[in-house]
Parts: structure tokens; sequence; C-alpha cells
């Protein structure tokens, strides 16, 4: 059976026990937070339990690294809609220590790619039209620096609503103990 299989007959049993009912809630983040953090597979749980969040507490925004490289790009609209729309007063950048993007190679996922099937024909063709493979698949040199950074982004957004807190913090991926690098209660 496909995962996909295994996940849609869990699914039909979740739904015909009620068990969704535990986490019903609104669309609104009662905790009034958008959390930005990285889709590394040791913070799906751990980040929420050692955060004190429960379903419904915060907007939690996941990708490679915790970085919004774009200022207006998808990750960065996103946040606009959780402070304009979803009633989020405050933003946490989550970073966590053994990123996989602070040790992101550009070349050596560029072989990847061609060796998973992507022709030279495309790699070409996308950098004669101005995307810089190796620029768009950098990571960042430090988790800090990765972290700071995406903070500044946020905080010198054009459209970031006056007053709105951004705070930047390091995760220890194996305790969930937190670091604060930046407090954003002292720039507002």
């Amino acid at each position: 059976m496909s995962q996909v299989s295994d996940i849609l007959k869990f699914n039909e049993k979740f739904v015909e026990n009620k068990e969704y009912e535990a986490y019903l809630t609104s669309r609104f983040p009662n905790k009034k937070l958008l959390i930005i953090t990285c889709m590394d597979t040791r913070l799906v749980e751990l980040l929420p339990k050692a955060m004190n969040f429960k379903n419904g507490d915060v907007k939690i925004i996941k990708n490679a690294g915790a970085v919004i490289s774009q200022p207006f790009g998808s990750v960065m609209r996103s946040v606009m809609v959780a402070l304009y729309e979803l009633s989020a007063e405050e933003v946490i950048v989550v970073g966590h220590y053994g990123c996989g993007m602070a040790s992101l190679n550009a070349d050596h996922m560029i072989q990847s790619i061609k060796e998973r099937g992507i022709s030279d024909e495309v790699l070409s063709t996308l950098e004669n039209s101005g995307i810089k493979l190796t620029k768009w698949l950098r990571g960042f040199d430090s988790i800090q620096e990765g972290v700071i950074q995406t903070v500044e982004l946020i905080k010198r957004h054009p459209l970031l609503p006056p007053g709105v807190p951004v705070h930047g913090m390091i995760m220890d991926p194996a305790t969930g103990a937190l670091e604060l690098v930046s407090d954003g209660y002292t720039s507002i």
C-alpha cells in the first residue's frame, strides 16, 4: 500500500471517530503571533511544545532555513496576510542549530538536480532568463546570520505595520532550548 493510501485510510477513521474535535479552533491565532521557522522534521512537534503553543495559538510558516529571501515573494505575502487579515501582532523568526541551509552547497545541489533528470538545456534556459541558480540555491554561513537577515528584511519591509515587533530566536533541535538573538521590543 502506498503512503497516500495509508494516509487516506487513517484519515477516514480519524474523521469517523471525530478525533478532529480536539483541534477545533478559529483561523485567528489566539496568541496573536506569527512564527516563521524551518521545515526541519525535528521541529514538527518540538517547536510548538517548546514554545507552549497549542492548536489555534499561532500562525506558522515553514520553509527551508526559516529564510525570507524575496521581499515580495510568497512567504512575505503570507506574513502580510497574517498581520493584516488574521490578527497577528508579532512575528518570531525561529532558526535552529544544525540547519541544512547553513551547509547548502549550490553546486552540489545543481549536480543532484542533473542526476535526478533535469537537463543542462533546462538549467541553461533558466540561467539565460536571469535566474542565477547558484545565488537562488545559496544557504547562509551561520544560523545567526540567517535569522538576523530575515528579521531585518521583515523590519525594513515598506508594508510592515508600524509598531510590530519582529523577534529572532535559535532553537536547539535536540532539547528545544531557545536563544533570543533579536529582541523586537527594543526597536519599536
